[in-house]
C-alpha cells in the first residue's frame, strides 16, 4: 500500500510544482513579494479529474485585494495543463503573520 502512495506522491507533484509556479506570478498589491512567498497560500490539494482545492488567507480581514487575490488564484491554477477546475476558499485560521514568509520573502522585505 505505501508503494503505491509513492507511485501517487510522485505522479502529481510535477502537477503540484506548476501550480505553485503560477502561483508565484500573483502579487499581494501592497506588499512587493508574491503570494506564495507570503505564505498566504496554505493548502494546494490534488483531487480526481484534475480538480484542485486551495486554501488561502489574506494578510489582513479587511484586505482591499479580498475580491482579486482569490479569483487571481482561481485562474492561474485554472490555466495549468492538468488542472480542470480550481475551488479557492479563503481561510482566517491561522490567522496570517510575518513568520509565515518565505526566507526570501522575510529578506526582500528586511525582516532578516
Amino acid at each position: 500500500m505505501e508503494e503505491t502512495d509513492t507511485k501517487t506522491e510522485s505522479a502529481t507533484a510535477p502537477l503540484e510544482s506548476a501550480i505553485v509556479e503560477a502561483l508565484r506570478k500573483i502579487f499581494d498589491p501592497e506588499i512587493p513579494v508574491n503570494i506564495y512567498e507570503l505564505g498566504l497560500i496554505y493548502d494546494i490539494a490534488l483531487q480526481d479529474g484534475g480538480k484542485v482545492a486551495i486554501k488561502m488567507t489574506l494578510t489582513a480581514p479587511g484586505c482591499p485585494a479580498a475580491q482579486e487575490l482569490p479569483q487571481q488564484v482561481k485562474e492561474q491554477a485554472e490555466s495549468v495543463a492538468g488542472v480542470t477546475s480550481a475551488d479557492v476558499e479563503v481561510v482566517w485560521d491561522p490567522a496570517w503573520n510575518p513568520g509565515m514568509m518565505s526566507e526570501a520573502a522575510k529578506l526582500q522585505l528586511g525582516f532578516l
